[in-house]
């Protein structure tokens, strides 16, 4: 799957730190405003405790995670809709992505400049919202005038293209994002190719200092209060803590860590997590003594469409599916054991896959 969440936020407000504690890619990190200037794309690995229970079953050679990209953009600043600090070159980045990551910072630290000058993350956020929905404005604005040439030529579809784009133009306006209106099924498709920046799902990060880690600050409580009718989701992560945690070199340094800061796990596992739910995606699982493996499709997608993703070949010459679910295959213990319990399936081109699904595809090209 190519699809890719970018982290996006001021200058100075964790982005570049969190990129690193999720990605091998080392982005620069530094003090002051536009450090990152080129997009950093890193590959990561799906936390999945899915796998380990596979892999203590099945025993096999090698264990593959499923993955996702993440791309580190460089801090937007006001004006940025106009060109103010490199704004075109982060906007047309921030378009190449399928989904956002909003930084917000939420600690205070006289060390760390804002740029500012003073911490208030709802303001931050409305920059951010206001300088792409300018850039939207503009776009859908242009849009708007190539249609009307085309409506003159008697094109019923461009008509209703155009009365949706008048519509997504009144939103913009009224200062709301894109993802806020209330649409049908076609209509969001047709937003899909107007690739308007504040129509991807976002996800609210708020950056936060050691003491807030666990159950948040202030300036979290005014941030889920600003967002509460924009049915995203809130993270709570301390970047700086997470950096200290991937210095730490084994299992068990890091565990003791987590353990005195009261947290399960990082916090950088359950923002992939919710990375990979925010990209609509979900995973299937092949498992063999060679190899486990879980593989990203879209949710909702088929059998066929599952198979091609681990070669074309599968999808063209499908013929059918042997499926197991995963919490029967870790109830029975062995593929033979949920054939005996009667739990063994198989699914033609028009089975949709769940999340979880232990699958073998069957085709002939």
């Amino acid at each position: 799957m190519s699809l890719k969440c970018g982290i996006v936020g001021l200058p100075n407000v964790g982005k570049s730190t969190l990129f690193n504690c999720l990605s091998n890619a080392k982005a620069q990190s530094a003090n002051y405003p536009f450090c990152t200037i080129e997009p950093n794309i890193g590959t990561i690995s799906v936390p999945d405790a899915r796998l380990n229970k596979l892999e203590e079953l099945v025993n096999p050679e090698r264990v593959v995670p499923a993955t996702m990209e993440i791309v580190d953009i460089a801090g937007l600043v006001k004006g940025a809709s106009k060109g103010e600090g490199l704004g075109n070159q982060f906007l047309a980045n921030i378009r190449e992505t399928d989904a956002i990551i909003h930084v917000l910072r939420c600690f205070d630290d006289g060390n760390v400049v804002h740029v500012d000058g003073s911490v208030d993350p709802v303001r931050d956020k409305e920059v951010i919202d206001t300088e792409l929905q300018l850039k939207d404005l503009e776009s859908i604005e242009k849009k708007i005038t190539s249609l009307a040439r085309v409506i003159k030529s008697g094109d019923k579809d461009a008509l209703k293209e155009n009365e949706l784009a008048l519509r997504v133009k009144a939103t913009l306006e009224e200062g709301k994002s894109v993802r806020s209106m209330d649409l049908e099924e076609k209509e969001r498709e047709i937003i899909k190719s107007f690739h308007l920046i504040t129509s991807k799902p976002v996800l609210y990060l708020c950056n936060v200092d050691e003491a807030s880690v666990k159950s948040g600050n202030q300036h979290v409580d005014i941030v889920k209060e600003a967002v509460k009718n924009e049915n995203a989701e809130v993270l709570v992560i301390g970047a700086k803590i997470e950096a200290d945690i991937m210095e730490l070199e084994t299992y068990e340094e890091r565990r003791m860590f987590l353990d005195e800061l009261g947290l399960e796990e990082p916090g950088v596992n359950r923002l992939i997590r919710s990375s990979y739910a925010l990209l609509n995606l979900q995973t299937y699982f092949t498992a063999g003594v060679k190899e486990v493996r879980a593989w990203t499709i879209p949710t909702g997608a088929t059998a066929p469409q599952a198979a091609g993703v681990i070669h074309t070949d599968f999808e063209k010459g499908f013929i059918r599916a042997e499926v197991m679910a995963y919490e029967d295959f870790v109830n029975y213990g062995s593929e033979a054991a949920v054939k005996e319990a009667g739990k063994f399936r198989v699914e033609g081109k028009e089975y949709v896959v769940s999340d979880g699904d232990i699958m073998h595809f069957r085709f002939n090209v």
